[in-house]
């Protein structure tokens, strides 16, 4: 939330929509989308992306690999108890997110991987044969 020094010239209503404004802006509310980190990391062997899902149901997460393309679709869902008190701050995100990575064609589709354990999802895209390096030796004739 912004900050503002009070200032007794500035009218009172012309105030109440500044600060409406400025939590427009600035605090996240419920059900605004959100997109979830994500971190690649290409090894010599494979490209693994880990994506981080705090909150999100193994069955609200999609992933499709189509065309070169990597998609990661899902949803947090907000939970919101009418027995416990009510919130005085909402800053984390929910709703859907969709998240698209263009893959090199070396990954070689057949043969991915995925494991969710404690919020974290790790997608493994292996590297095709061809794609990995490797080491030629050559022999200088004298």
């Amino acid at each position: 939330m912004l900050v503002t020094k009070f200032n007794p010239a500035f009218p009172a209503p012309f105030r109440f929509f500044e600060d409406a404004l400025n939590d427009l802006i600035q605090e996240p509310v419920a059900g605004r989308p959100w997109t979830p980190s994500v971190d690649i990391l290409e090894t010599e062997n494979e490209l693994v992306v880990k994506a981080d899902l705090p909150e999100v149901k193994l069955e609200d997460i999609s992933i499709h690999l189509e065309n070169g393309i990597l998609s990661l679709k899902g949803e947090r869902k907000f939970e919101h108890k009418e027995d416990k008190a009510g919130y005085h701050r909402l800053e984390r995100g929910y709703g859907s997110f969709a998240r698209n990575f263009s893959l090199p064609d070396t990954v070689d589709a057949e043969k991915v991987n995925a494991a969710f354990k404690d919020g974290v999802l790790t997608i493994t895209l292996p590297k095709k044969e061809i794609a990995k390096p490797r080491a030629i030796k050559v022999n200088i004739a004298s």
